[in-house]
């Protein structure tokens, strides 16, 4: 239970560093507004000629009886539009990290800064196309891995009573699993943690992949809340990534927010009042 109030406190942590790092939430935000709109027009596009493309890819059908082809095809663009929306909100953060990745990484790099007591950050040696095709690479493999999971989940939803009940609970939780992978891999990959170790090291640790992705995923649920709610991610996964690899974190405030400035402002020591962060 320990590590799932850290994961918690860990996405808190991170909107209250973007909170008061006004510059780099506002550069954050461009990413998923972009994602958005790409977003907003295929889901449009669909809703608009949707049942044009399932009456070209279902030609046999053409000569059925009234009800049953209406029937037949309206069922089919509705799984059709379900299964694009169930797509992107599977999709979103993944899309949206690789569109952001020099945007993500500069945040990242600016929290690590802001908590490691000597105030340096991990650096990565690739150059940018590099960075750009792993985070593409691995992003597809796990959008690939939560859509298996997705499909099933949807499937099972269809029986009695458990369909309805456990089977939403449980799609949360790994909804917010894998929100934690993609989210934490911007720390991770800068550190030189492949995708297979990343995975490992959130098997080993659920709760605290849940605490920090189960809640994120709820939110992510309300419309647009994803766009406001993405720089604070990835800024409390980069705690998060700290966390996993027991990397020692500065002084904090009172509050628990990050202390940005506390090298600069307290050569001798951490400020006054201040405690471990994430070390209860």
């Amino acid at each position: 239970m320990r590590d799932l109030g850290v994961g918690v406190r860990c996405l808190l942590a991170g909107q209250r560093w973007v909170a008061r790092n006004g510059r780099a939430y506002g550069f954050g935000l461009l990413p998923g507004l972009i994602t958005l709109v790409l977003y907003a027009a295929v889901l449009v596009s669909l809703a608009l000629w949707g049942e044009d493309f399932v009456a070209w890819a279902t030609p046999f059908a053409d000569g059925w009886p009234g009800p049953w082809l209406g029937l037949f095809r309206g069922f089919l663009t509705a799984v059709l539009f379900a299964l694009a929306l169930l797509l992107a909100v599977v999709s979103f953060t993944a899309v949206t990290l690789l569109i952001g990745q020099p945007f993500y990484e500069e945040l990242s790099e600016r929290v690590d800064r802001s908590v490691s007591p000597d105030g340096t950050a991990p650096e990565t040696s690739r150059p940018l196309w590099r960075d750009l095709w792993v985070s593409a690479r691995d992003g597809l493999r796990i959008v690939a891995r939560s859509a298996v999971w997705s499909v099933l989940l949807f499937a099972l939803g269809f029986l009695p009573v458990v369909g309805q009940t456990v089977i939403p609970v449980v799609g949360f939780f790994v909804t917010g699993f894998f929100l934690t992978e993609e989210l934490t891999a911007v720390a991770l990959e800068r550190r030189g943690v492949e995708l297979r170790e990343r995975l490992a090291l959130l098997r080993d640790r659920k709760m605290l992949a849940w605490g920090f992705g189960t809640p994120l995923g709820l939110a992510f649920l309300v419309p647009f809340v994803a766009v406001f709610l993405m720089p604070g991610a990835v800024a409390g996964a980069t705690l998060l990534a700290r966390e996993l690899l027991g990397e020692e974190t500065a002084a904090v405030g009172k509050d628990g927010t990050p202390q940005e400035t506390a090298a600069a402002e307290a050569p001798d020591g951490p400020v006054p009042g201040a405690e471990v962060a994430y070390r209860p």
